[in-house]
């Protein structure tokens, strides 16, 4: 049976994209990432493209959306219609035939809004779990100050809906972390209740494809 795997973040720009990439190349067979709603497409590429260009596995975007915003924002504003959280599990289920791991990836943090109704990550996320029951959750967070704050908020809106987080990832690791970020690598799996089980180094992004597969394992310790 395909595994699912959400990664999630506790803010925008804390590095889920190159994660997801990470992720893409140290889970074994063979690998789709779909990113149900991209927005800002007007000056970007995607992250869809990002994680091709690093990891060299099929990528899916369902919903592009022009303005850098939140997508029921960018919607709105676009006077578009975007699909519901229900209609893209129900893509993501269609599409992972032939995959043995599908890899979604949010917009902006856990919960914030992918539709006009509301539906959030976290609902994609519980929607996929009630037919994958070993469905994984991934939860990127930022080295810095303020994450504690933010991971253990997020994590505690996982468990509100009967989920958890399989692990932390600390996004974007800086060449001389100073005090609050050593501090804060020790004490996320403290306020959190979950292993931290990734450190990428700032700066992965714009190595060479062939120079980040070949690194990634050592960044990740995700059980297969």
């Amino acid at each position: 049976m395909t595994r699912f795997v959400v990664v999630t973040g506790t803010s925008t720009d804390v590095g889920k994209t190159i994660v997801t990439a990470a992720l893409a190349t140290v889970l074994p067979g063979r690998v789709l990432v779909v990113k149900p709603v991209q927005t800002g497409a007007a000056d970007d590429p995607g992250d869809a493209a990002t994680v091709a260009r690093l990891a060299g596995v099929d990528v899916l975007t369902f919903t592009t959306l022009d303005e850098p915003l939140a997508p029921d924002t960018a919607a709105r504003r676009a006077g578009v219609d975007v699909p519901r959280v229900a209609a893209h599990a129900a893509r993501v289920r269609e599409e992972a035939a032939g995959y043995d791991v599908v890899v979604v990836e949010g917009a902006g943090g856990l919960l914030v809004r992918l539709d006009a109704d509301g539906g959030t990550l976290l609902d994609l996320a519980a929607d996929l779990t009630a037919t994958h029951p070993d469905t994984s959750v991934v939860l990127v967070c930022a080295a810095g100050l303020g994450t504690l704050n933010h991971s253990e908020l997020t994590v505690g809106a996982l468990r509100s809906r009967g989920l958890d987080a399989a692990g932390l990832v600390i996004g974007s690791w800086p060449a001389e972390p100073g005090l609050a970020e050593r501090c804060n690598r020790d004490d996320l799996p403290r306020v959190t209740g979950v292993p931290l089980v990734g450190v990428l180094p700032a700066g992965a992004g714009v190595l060479s494809p062939a120079s980040f597969t070949a690194a990634a394992p050592d960044w990740l310790d995700l059980p297969r």
